[in-house]
């Protein structure tokens, strides 16, 4: 029926371990939720790292060290950074998270580059010298015309055509539906975009294959979701990559090979 690539983003920038006791917090835990979901049959982890107190950070240094360890522990295992803000960071210091590291991969929320667009230029201009492929964070109608104003702009290269559609939202607490993708297809329907969905809340893996079915790429994990269908708690990241997998593959989908 289709093919599909599989993301796992084991842990975000807000839950912890009291919101679960198998998210992923210090690198340690990181690269061992990496190479379970690698093994689960995941092509790449959308990374967020942690401070020394457990919260969101854009640490270049520890970043850096993440990144070294998944990538020798999970040996071709896609890794794409974050430089989502969470409410703590400016452009500027997102930028500088990107200068750090020139990433070969990083996720980029248009909402959170348009507070200075001076800036979100200079980010884009920074991610094509160096090669690195931006996946833009779409939430709604308004990223979209976001994008479509870039485009024409300049802002934003015409070549950098990846984006993801977050359906739902964490808060306050939206759960997605598998419906929320019409509109994302509609909106986007003549730019010509390599699209990904994630999906909040325990409708997560109805989402993922309608988005399958689509034609679309998937990201799953406890950054989105720590719940199964009806409500209980997933066992970890590896155990939700898995039974995604299995569905996909009972609908008649297939996994891309690595």
């Amino acid at each position: 029926m289709a093919e599909y690539t599989l993301t796992v983003a084991p842990n975000g920038a807000r839950r912890g371990r009291d919101d679960h006791p198998e998210l992923p917090v210090t690198q340690d835990q990181i690269v061992a939720t990496a190479v379970a979901c690698k093994a689960a049959g995941a092509h790449g982890i959308h990374l967020h790292v942690r401070d020394a107190a457990g919260a969101h950070t854009l640490d270049a240094e520890t970043y850096h060290d993440a990144m070294a360890a998944v990538a020798d522990a999970a040996p071709g295992l896609a890794i794409q950074i974050t430089t989502e803000s969470a409410g703590l960071f400016n452009v500027a210091e997102q930028l500088d998270c990107l200068k750090a590291l020139r990433p070969v991969s990083a996720s980029i929320a248009l909402r959170e580059m348009a507070r200075d667009p001076d800036m979100a230029a200079q980010a884009y201009a920074l991610c094509a010298e160096v090669g690195t492929q931006v996946q833009h964070i779409l939430y709604g109608p308004s990223c979209v015309e976001q994008l479509r104003s870039w485009y024409a702009d300049g802002t934003v290269p015409n070549t950098m055509r990846d984006v993801i559609f977050v359906l739902g939202q964490y808060v306050p607490e939206v759960l997605a539906q598998p419906q929320d993708l019409q509109p994302f297809l509609a909106a986007t329907d003549n730019l010509n975009l390599n699209w990904t969905v994630c999906a909040f809340g325990r409708h997560e893996q109805a989402c993922l294959l309608a988005a399958i079915a689509a034609g679309g790429d998937v990201r799953i994990g406890f950054e989105n979701n720590i719940e199964t269908p009806n409500g209980d708690l997933l066992p970890d990241n590896a155990a939700s990559v898995a039974a995604l997998i299995t569905a996909a593959t009972a609908a008649g989908h297939t996994l891309k090979e690595s």
